[in-house]
């Protein structure tokens, strides 16, 4: 190997460390709840690693880390979720406009970590909960995720017990659809029933196109493990039948683990999902290096780190309390999204080594080294899972 190429993929090594913490996004759902007469509950829920500059980086916070904080430290954590809403969701009642719900702030053990025999697994919440009673006159209720924030804010609703089957992921400065409350705070007749959007808005849809962006996201530039995966996989070749049986297998793979994970058919710790994902990487870098030729035997190793890699992407559906409907359609436009991230990860490699005709220039100066420097973040990323 050149001593540039070298030195260049040291250099690689050295400024991604700081990119190597990937951890499941955390989103901010805000679930409203309404019933007859006006009845209304809106709840707020915040990981408190939302808190730092860079959540994906972040770890939750564990049940055995919550219960070592005095009384005035969980205190100043319930302040500064507070203060973290103020800045990232309004919440609008039509006709009136904006109100400031006062919301009362507890911590609760996040949804999906509280059903293992391993205690420590639960993650820790800080929740807000509004209660309230909508007035006469108001015919809808929406929000908005601010300018200031940085991560993504879901659009939960349930009318009178019943959840409503369209559901929105909300990206900073994006408002939702409205609801329709007429017909639960008014006696005269609505012209929709409760819980309707209002005209204009088609429904699944939207929920699908809402859930493809999340996937897209995840993927690009949230997913740094998926994303080197998916580059491993196209530095063994460039011709397009290996290329295209790689991502087809991995995509198959990916798309059943979410699908049961989702469904809570399945279930894996990620203390042992999360590892195994990095060996994955370690795995496909290390076979351009020392095996390049494509082989049948490649397809079954993507996909069985495919079926893991699946697991890895479950947490951003699993821990929402979906209709059977809006879970169907949120998976599949969360999995076109995924697709979608992947191809432009594979289009985006394709034009950075379109210039490179000589494939014995190409695997030295770029197949080698590229997968050097993956599977050195492969195996740090390990070291970090697993011992820190």
């Amino acid at each position: 190997m050149p001593r540039s190429a070298f030195y260049s993929a040291l250099l690689a090594i050295f400024l991604s460390w700081s990119l190597v913490q990937a951890h499941p996004i955390p989103d901010i759902p805000v679930r409203g709840s309404f019933s007859e007469g006006g009845a209304g509950k809106v709840v707020v829920e915040v990981n408190p690693r939302c808190f730092d500059a860079d959540p994906t980086k972040a770890p939750s916070m564990l049940k055995p880390d919550f219960d070592k904080l005095t009384a005035d430290q969980k205190e100043a954590l319930k302040i500064q979720a507070a203060e973290h809403v103020k800045t990232r969701v309004a919440v609008f009642l039509e006709p009136l406009g904006q109100v400031t719900p006062a919301f009362v702030y507890d911590f609760h053990v996040q949804k999906g970590t509280d059903e293992t025999e391993d205690q420590g697994e639960e993650v820790m919440v800080i929740s807000g909960t509004w209660e309230t009673t909508i007035p006469a006159g108001i015919s809808g209720y929406r929000i908005k995720a601010l300018e200031a924030g940085n991560l993504s804010v879901q659009f939960l609703n349930e009318v009178r017990g019943q959840a409503v089957e369209r559901i929105q992921v909300l990206f900073p400065g994006e408002q939702s659809f409205t609801l329709d409350l007429a017909g639960l705070v008014s006696t005269k007749a609505a012209d929709s029933a409760p819980g309707a959007v209002k005209a204009g808005d088609s429904g699944w849809w939207q929920s699908f196109v809402t859930f493809m962006r999340q996937g897209f996201v995840h993927v690009l530039p949230m997913g740094m493990d998926h994303i080197l995966f998916v580059l491993g996989l196209f530095l063994l070749s460039r011709e397009l039948k290996p290329l295209i049986y790689q991502v087809t297998c991995f995509t198959l793979a990916h798309t059943l683990t979410l699908g049961l994970a989702t469904m809570g058919w399945v279930k894996a710790p990620a203390e042992v999902v999360e590892p195994v994902i990095a060996l994955s990487i370690v795995v496909v870098a290390l076979e351009n290096i020392f095996h390049p030729r494509y082989t049948p035997w490649r397809l079954l190793i993507v996909f069985g780190f495919g079926l893991v890699h699946g697991l890895g992407f479950a947490g951003a559906l699993s821990e929402l309390d979906l209709p059977m409907s809006s879970l169907i359609v949120g998976l599949l436009g969360f999995n076109v999204g995924v697709e979608f991230g992947q191809l432009a990860i594979i289009a985006f490699a394709l034009m950075a080594t379109y210039g490179m005709k000589d494939n014995g220039r190409y695997r030295r100066y770029v197949v080698i080294p590229c997968s050097i420097v993956i599977a050195a973040m492969g195996l740090w990323w390990f070291a970090q899972r697993t011992f820190l």
